[in-house]
Protein backbone atom coordinates (compact mmCIF):
# COMPACT_ATOMS: atom_id res chain seq x y z
CA UNK A 1 0.00 0.00 0.00
CA UNK A 2 1.19 3.51 -0.83
CA UNK A 3 0.22 6.18 1.69
CA UNK A 4 -0.56 9.72 0.54
CA UNK A 5 1.24 12.19 2.79
CA UNK A 6 1.06 15.98 3.19
CA UNK A 7 3.19 18.91 4.29
CA UNK A 8 1.60 18.56 7.72
CA UNK A 9 2.52 14.91 8.35
CA UNK A 10 5.67 14.53 6.19
CA UNK A 11 8.20 14.51 9.04
CA UNK A 12 6.14 12.19 11.22
CA UNK A 13 5.39 9.72 8.41
CA UNK A 14 9.00 9.51 7.22
CA UNK A 15 11.02 9.45 10.45
CA UNK A 16 11.28 5.68 11.08
CA UNK A 17 12.81 2.88 9.02
CA UNK A 18 13.29 3.00 5.25
CA UNK A 19 10.73 5.20 3.52
CA UNK A 20 10.37 5.99 -0.18
CA UNK A 21 8.60 9.25 -0.97
CA UNK A 22 7.30 9.74 -4.52
CA UNK A 23 6.91 13.45 -5.33
CA UNK A 24 4.41 13.64 -8.20
CA UNK A 25 1.54 15.60 -9.77
CA UNK A 26 -1.60 14.42 -11.59
CA UNK A 27 -0.64 16.22 -14.84
CA UNK A 28 2.87 14.71 -15.02
CA UNK A 29 3.30 12.04 -17.73
CA UNK A 30 6.47 10.41 -16.31
CA UNK A 31 4.77 10.36 -12.87
CA UNK A 32 1.97 8.27 -14.39
CA UNK A 33 4.62 5.81 -15.61
CA UNK A 34 6.35 5.73 -12.20
CA UNK A 35 3.21 5.19 -10.13
CA UNK A 36 2.54 1.53 -11.14
CA UNK A 37 6.20 0.68 -10.37
CA UNK A 38 5.81 2.13 -6.86
CA UNK A 39 2.50 0.28 -6.41
CA UNK A 40 4.09 -3.06 -7.43
CA UNK A 41 7.04 -2.62 -5.09
CA UNK A 42 4.74 -1.63 -2.24
CA UNK A 43 2.91 -4.96 -2.66
CA UNK A 44 6.14 -6.97 -2.88
CA UNK A 45 8.23 -5.33 -0.13
CA UNK A 46 7.26 -5.18 3.51
CA UNK A 47 10.65 -3.80 4.56
CA UNK A 48 10.03 -0.35 3.02
CA UNK A 49 7.24 2.15 3.65
CA UNK A 50 5.98 3.64 0.38
CA UNK A 51 4.47 7.12 0.32
CA UNK A 52 3.55 9.72 -2.28
CA UNK A 53 3.17 13.47 -2.10
CA UNK A 54 1.24 15.58 -4.62
CA UNK A 55 3.49 18.61 -5.14
CA UNK A 56 0.59 20.76 -6.36
CA UNK A 57 -1.20 20.35 -3.03
CA UNK A 58 1.93 20.24 -0.85
CA UNK A 59 4.37 22.84 -2.10
CA UNK A 60 6.09 23.64 1.22
CA UNK A 61 7.87 20.30 1.61
CA UNK A 62 8.85 20.15 -2.07
CA UNK A 63 10.27 23.67 -1.86
CA UNK A 64 12.12 22.96 1.40
CA UNK A 65 13.72 19.84 -0.12
CA UNK A 66 14.58 21.51 -3.42
CA UNK A 67 12.33 19.32 -5.56
CA UNK A 68 12.61 21.04 -8.96
CA UNK A 69 11.48 18.23 -11.27
CA UNK A 70 9.03 15.35 -10.95
CA UNK A 71 8.88 12.52 -10.48
CA UNK A 72 11.49 12.74 -7.77
CA UNK A 73 11.90 9.80 -5.42
CA UNK A 74 13.50 10.38 -2.04
CA UNK A 75 14.63 7.53 0.16
CA UNK A 76 14.91 8.22 3.87
CA UNK A 77 16.38 5.93 6.48
CA UNK A 78 15.54 6.70 10.09
CA UNK A 79 14.59 10.26 9.14
CA UNK A 80 17.68 11.09 7.05
CA UNK A 81 17.66 11.42 3.26
CA UNK A 82 19.99 8.74 1.89
CA UNK A 83 19.13 8.82 -1.82
CA UNK A 84 17.39 10.98 -4.41
CA UNK A 85 16.27 9.89 -7.89
CA UNK A 86 14.83 12.31 -10.45
CA UNK A 87 12.89 11.13 -13.48
CA UNK A 88 11.41 7.72 -14.20
CA UNK A 89 13.23 4.87 -12.45
CA UNK A 90 12.61 1.27 -13.64
CA UNK A 91 11.48 -1.30 -11.09
CA UNK A 92 14.67 -3.40 -11.16
CA UNK A 93 16.90 -0.38 -10.58
CA UNK A 94 14.69 0.96 -7.80
CA UNK A 95 14.57 -2.46 -6.12
CA UNK A 96 18.38 -2.67 -6.19
CA UNK A 97 18.72 0.81 -4.70
CA UNK A 98 16.25 -0.01 -1.91
CA UNK A 99 18.22 -3.19 -1.15
CA UNK A 100 21.20 -1.01 -0.21
CA UNK A 101 19.24 0.53 2.69
CA UNK A 102 17.38 -2.49 4.06
CA UNK A 103 18.83 -5.25 6.21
Amino acid sequence: MVDAITDQNFEDETKDGVVLIDFWAPWCGPCKMQSPVIDQLAEERQDVKFTKMDVDDNQDTAKKLGIMAIPTLLIKKDGKIVDRLTGYTPKEKLNAILDQYTD
